[in-house]
């Protein structure tokens, strides 16, 4: 990963948590929730409606939506598209991501 520009004075942005699945993750300022997953060696965040099966960034341009996950609640957020911010709270998705079938 490279390091994010010195801001005034080479001063470099301060790092904040995010969570996943209840476990703290850091993250810097302008990184998207992806990227913070990647750094913290979380490489799935969601698994297939048909088989379970692991999924996480793929494309990483917002393509593809292997990279679906519930992001404060809200499920089917890209996480490669979506920039983190101090306190988000990111879940793994289950299929499609909704509690209710068909819903």
């Amino acid at each position: 990963m490279s390091r994010p520009p010195a801001g005034p004075a080479g001063a470099r942005p301060e790092p904040f948590t995010i969570t996943f699945d209840g476990r703290p993750v850091p993250a810097l300022p302008g990184q998207t929730l992806a990227a913070a997953l990647w750094a913290a060696g979380i490489l799935a965040w969601r698994t297939t409606r048909v088989g379970g099966r692991p999924r996480g960034a793929f494309c990483g341009i917002g393509q593809c939506h292997d990279c679906l996950a519930t992001v404060n609640g809200v499920p089917n957020r890209r996480a490669c598209l979506v920039p983190a911010r101090p306190g988000d709270a990111l879940t793994t998705q289950e299929g499609h991501g909704h509690d209710r079938p068909g819903s």
